[in-house]
């Protein structure tokens, strides 16, 4: 039997007194990569995840009759909301694709009652995930040691980025040869499976308020032409784009679905909100479905998704409702920097991005 999940409550966050700074030196190192990238490319990109592969349109219907711990926030009704999707990859620079990194995946639902987040605009709640299920840094000061070694790199030295890729594909190889799990680094910096974006399971990594509860999230493939993608690696053949067109390729035929799922909270030592490197359990705490995502087939990298999805839509773990509010250090740090890259990116393109609303 499981656990009974824990209640939310303020002091679940353990605040350090050296954030603020932290989040100074973050914008700073933001900064180097905004500028750098919008003067090679003479447009501004995202600070992180720069590189989109695929831009969907479709509906969000959540499951009716769910039990009380699960009908919270967003999810405390059924029905079905609108949804805008955005699969990349995490670097701030726009890099060919033979170079292996994390992939991402952020969701936008519109629609959405309730009591707004500081500082969010409109009436959508926005989630942003990776395909592993926790966060490569313990806190964000040791995150930021990590963004500015890659702050360094960023847009430079592409053809040593290559060669340091393969090298860092063949570690992973090798651990994975005699059973092992390669470190996350080997992951972060470039060793990454190529894998196909449409067979991957997104995790928020960090937690959440999940109204009453705690949780993290999940977005898993379930429509079986995409779970037989799951581990399947892309074909490169030089192609610096090739993810980008074999999603498009697939999108065009494919009716996409995945199920959306939670973990709640049920142990907060084992399963802790300040430390989003640590795996929380499946056994002693599930995944289980609140929703099915749907998208339909349709064209992937129209230019009507670019225009709108790309360039006009910001995505932030901080744009929804206070029911679903971002919880540790992580977290915290992520709203004032996300906001500064959005807004130089609104700046320097003379394209204000817009959070919908009813």
């Amino acid at each position: 039997m499981l656990q009974s999940p824990i209640r939310f409550r303020p002091d679940v966050e353990q605040p350090q007194p050296d954030e603020r700074a932290t989040i100074t030196d973050l914008t700073k190192t933001f900064d180097t990569i905004l500028e750098r990238t919008a003067e090679e490319y003479g447009h501004a990109v995202r600070s992180v995840h720069a590189k989109s592969h695929g831009l969907l349109e479709g509906a969000l219907t959540i499951d009716s009759d769910l039990p009380a711990e699960l009908a919270q926030g967003l999810f405390a009704h059924g029905g079905s909301h609108k949804v805008q999707i955005r699969l990349s990859t995490n670097a701030g620079d726009i890099l060919p694709d033979v170079i292996g990194l994390p992939r991402g995946l952020a969701m936008k639902v519109f629609d959405v009652a309730g009591e707004r987040l500081p500082g969010s605009e409109g009436t959508a709640q926005d989630f942003v995930m990776i395909n592993g299920p926790v966060f490569q840094a313990k806190t964000a000061d040791k995150f930021l040691g990590n963004l500015k070694l890659l702050a360094k790199t960023t847009d430079r030295l592409e053809g040593a980025k290559k060669v340091v890729s393969a090298a860092l594909r063949g570690v992973r190889h090798a651990f994975e040869a005699v059973g092992a799990e390669p470190p996350a680094a080997v992951n972060a910096l470039g060793g990454a499976p190529n894998v196909e974006p449409l067979g991957e399971t997104y995790y928020s990594a960090t937690a959440f308020r999940f109204g009453d509860y705690i949780a993290k999230f999940s977005i898993a493939p379930v429509a079986p032409a995409m779970t037989a993608m799951t581990g399947k690696e892309i074909a490169i053949d030089g192609r610096e784009d090739a993810i980008r067109e074999d999603v498009r390729t697939e999108m065009r035929t494919l009716d996409a679905e995945w199920e959306f799922r939670v973990q709640l909270c049920r142990d907060l030592e084992a399963q802790p909100v300040e430390d989003a490197t640590v795996l929380w359990d499946e056994a002693t705490s599930p995944f289980i479905r609140v929703g099915t995502i749907r998208a339909t087939a349709q064209d992937s990298w129209s230019d009507a998704h670019v225009q709108q999805i790309n360039e006009e839509t910001r995505f932030s773990v901080w744009t929804g409702i206070t029911a679903h509010q971002p919880l540790g250090n992580i977290n915290r740090v992520r709203r004032d920097t996300y906001r500064h890259s959005a807004d130089f990116r609104a700046r320097v393109n003379g394209c204000p991005y817009h959070e919908p609303t009813n």
